[in-house]
């Protein structure tokens, strides 16, 4: 597990999934762009899975404050993006964030405790968390798979 070492190679990733019902993908080479930039100065991060040296999973998305707001995921082996989720998960509830914003719930994501609030809380508890400073430096994972599961129970 690494975390922003190849932004490109992940956002790129993310945006050939395939989408089933849908034509194309919403991450245009645009967005694609403007994600790129908030990555330079420090608001956008992507957390990578590999196995022998191949990236096979990862997500990216936009931190502001204490606040994550996950973009997407892709997984060319099963279970990659949930590994590097719950990595990330694990991480964020060490340093303090308060939010992340899944931003469409979904029964996938409920897996991993997502709960939909009403948008008076939400908006509540992001201006405080996003009034927080952000750091503005690529991430550094500390925590194994295992250990950001077990900060996670520990933060429960």
């Amino acid at each position: 597990m690494t975390a922003d070492t190849v932004f490109d190679d992940v956002i790129t990733a993310c945006a050939a999934v395939p989408r089933p019902h849908q034509q194309g993908t919403w991450i245009t080479r645009e967005l694609r762009e403007g994600y790129r930039g908030l990555h330079k100065l420090g608001y956008a991060h992507s957390v990578e899975a590999w196995r022998d040296n191949e990236l096979v999973g990862g997500l990216y998305g936009v931190a502001l404050g204490r606040t994550f707001a996950g973009e997407s995921m892709f997984a060319s082996e099963p279970d990659a993006s949930k590994i590097a989720f719950t990595t990330l998960l694990g991480h964020l509830a060490m340093w303090g964030f308060r939010i992340v914003d899944c931003q469409v719930h979904t029964e996938h994501l409920a897996r991993f405790g997502a709960t939909m609030w009403p948008r008076e809380r939400f908006l509540s508890e992001w201006r405080a968390a996003v009034d927080e400073p952000s750091v503005l430096a690529p991430w550094q994972l500390t925590l194994s798979p295992q250990e950001a599961l077990t900060q996670l129970r520990a933060d429960v």
